[in-house]
């Protein structure tokens, strides 16, 4: 009698555990941004700079 107890606890026990069953992991993809850039936008820094050191040089 204690083993079939035993045995209705466990396998109540165990269906209860896979009760949702198995589903795969869901993986999302990596998603990456990139923004493009115009071939002037690499010298309109270099420009900004000289204008605005130009223009401390000349108030001075």
């Amino acid at each position: 009698m204690k083993k079939l107890v035993l045995a209705a606890a466990l396998s109540a026990a165990a269906s209860t555990a896979f009760a949702g069953g198995y589903s795969e992991p869901v993986v999302e993809p990596i998603v990456v941004v990139e923004q493009a850039e115009s071939s002037s936008s690499g010298i309109m820094l270099p420009l900004l700079m000289l204008v605005i050191v130009g223009a401390a040089i000349a108030s001075s």
